[in-house]
């Protein structure tokens, strides 16, 4: 079995997987020693994979390459596409997982994945497995938190779903204006690059593609874990080219 671990900016997600099936799903605040080992214990676990954009995973990933093989996503590791990013070392892993995660959903595809967290990316893998780059905005939180930063008296307001097209008070219409204005950006991306990319797929992910989820112009795929596929895809490629 194999254990992957996203470690994201507000959330860590570790995915066990038999073969390509994914079998668990944990998400922690934080990855302790005691959790590492829990799985390790309850699962016979071979070999492990990470993603990480937070400085912070380095005393896990170091403590689990004590115990089994673990390999780090990084800009040098073996993967099954190309990149093209012109500055590889900056590229955010999770971007990077996101391709190639699309990728093994939808082989000889053109994808574009959508993931809707701390911040809202668009990156595009085409047909022949080649990533050139994206688009990178705010997320729902960070417009939410910016307005009320860099103004004097607009609230700090949570999020949470909604329908409706405007607001009838200031905090309802700061969220309709962050929902609604996302939902547009979305569509406004999806169109734009099915114009240079045909038969375009598109993937939905991150912890706010709830939000989301059915409201878009466009078909497309929720995939909740698209990164943790992603790591468990490595490990497989990784394999097959040792024989």
């Amino acid at each position: 079995m194999n254990l992957t671990i996203d470690f994201g900016n507000t959330t860590i997600k570790t995915g066990v997987f038999d073969g390509r099936k994914l079998i668990h799903v944990e998400k922690h605040r934080k990855l302790s020693e005691r959790n590492i080992i829990s799985l390790l214990k309850r699962f016979e676990i071979n070999r492990a994979s990470s993603s990480s954009v937070i400085q912070s995973s380095k005393k896990a990933e170091e403590f689990l390459s004590g115990k089994i093989q673990l390999v780090r996503l990084l800009p040098t590791t073996s993967f099954p596409i190309r990149n093209f990013y012109e500055s590889p070392k900056t590229l955010g892993m999770d971007r990077l997982a996101n391709v190639i995660g699309a990728h093994s959903l939808f082989p000889k595809k053109n994808v574009l994945v959508i993931s809707a967290g701390t911040c809202i990316t668009y990156d595009v893998i085409t047909f022949g497995a080649e990533y050139f780059g994206g688009n990178i905005t705010p997320g729902l939180d960070m417009r939410l938190r910016s307005m009320h930063t860099f103004t004097s008296r607009l609230p700090l307001v949570k999020k949470h779903p909604t329908l409706d097209l405007f607001g009838r008070n200031t905090k309802d219409s700061m969220i309709t204006g962050v929902i609604k204005g996302t939902q547009f950006e979305m569509d406004g991306f999806i169109s734009s690059y099915k114009k240079k990319y045909p038969s375009l797929k598109v993937i939905l992910t991150g912890g706010d593609a709830a939000f989301f989820d059915g409201q878009l112009e466009s078909k497309i795929f929720a995939v909740p874990h698209l990164v943790l596929h992603a790591l468990n895809e490595i490990l497989l490629f990784n394999d097959s080219q040792k024989v």
